[in-house]
């Protein structure tokens, strides 16, 4: 493997903004149409801070999962995936395309709604936490006597919003609709829940447990249905556990970016950082073991290897 991660890009194409993760860029079309180009760089980031190194290919098996679902997805569900080619992209040079592959979406334009989608079919995570407080999660209320990781008779739709300060604050369902409209925030829950459903039930299938996942939708023009924008069931939006190792009561194994988490709470432990940026640099271990488990996230998911 490449011990090189990309970590950045720096392209001559209008209207750079990155992301902790994504490198994004305005395209125009040879048809005239506006297009935006979205890069998966190998950047980690972990309690809200990007971290000193990456993990090379990162970026590329979050992107072909991502296009897995798009494609699984392409019948049922409207969404902004225009091209996959870093050739469909005008005005990159032959190096810059080989830098690029795999890695990129070219994508529609949309308006964002100010909404994200969460659907939680385990009592995990946040979700876990509300619980043990209040017996609730997002207002509602669930069955006592649950235990961590416990699986939900019916998937929950909990939406969240970025508070002022860029962390995402769980809402109700009337708060969103406070902010959307309550037709807006009903589709949004109808459209979250059935997707994750029939994702869950594909994920199962290949032995792995789909625990919750987060979407956000856009509206072309800023009009009409929304459809489905960003990335999809991939171990950085969603929470993978492996089928055989699911014991509730205990946290999970988790085919993300877990094994950078516990480092990092070792090094906070230890006194070496706070959880604030900037973000240490990660043992080449750590690195290696991480990138392993995307990987086999994607070969559980598609049935395929993936070269990087």
């Amino acid at each position: 493997m490449n011990s090189e991660a990309v970590l950045s890009t720096d392209l001559n194409l209008p209207n750079k903004r990155s992301g902790k993760v994504r490198d994004l860029y305005d395209v125009e079309l040879s048809s005239g149409s506006s297009a935006l180009l979205i890069i998966a760089t190998d950047r980690v980031s972990a309690f809200d801070v990007v971290m000193e190194n990456g993990l090379p290919g990162k970026g590329i098996v979050l992107t072909q999962i991502s296009n897995f679902w798009f494609e699984f997805f392409a019948n049922r569900v409207p969404h902004h995936l225009i091209s996959t080619d870093v050739r469909d992209v005008p005005g990159l040079s032959e190096e810059e395309r080989q830098a690029l592959k795999g890695r990129i979406m070219l994508c529609k334009k949309t308006e964002v709604v100010p909404i994200e989608c969460i659907a939680r079919g385990y009592i995990t995570g946040s979700g876990w936490k509300d619980y043990q407080k209040s017996g609730r999660v997002c207002g509602i209320d669930l069955p006592q006597g649950l235990q961590n990781s416990d699986r939900l008779t019916d998937a929950l739709f909990t939406p969240s919003t970025k508070a002022t300060d860029g962390h995402d604050e769980n809402i109700s369902f009337d708060q969103g609709a406070d902010l959307v409209g309550r037709d807006m925030m009903e589709w949004l829950e109808k459209s979250t829940l059935s997707l994750y459903n029939e994702a869950r039930d594909y994920a199962a299938s290949r032995g792995i447990i789909l625990a919750d996942t987060k979407f956000e939708f856009g509206q072309v023009d800023g009009q009409g249905d929304p459809i489905l924008i960003d990335e999809i069931f991939t171990p950085d939006s969603s929470r993978f556990w492996p089928a055989e190792e699911w014991q509730p009561g205990r946290e999970q194994n988790s085919f993300d970016k877990q094994i950078v988490r516990n480092y990092l709470e070792t090094v906070v432990a230890d006194g070496k950082w706070d959880k604030t940026p900037p973000g240490p640099a990660l043992p080449e271990d750590v690195v290696e073991k991480s990138i392993a488990r995307y990987l086999e996230a994607h070969k559980l998911l598609t049935g395929s290897d993936l070269p990087i």
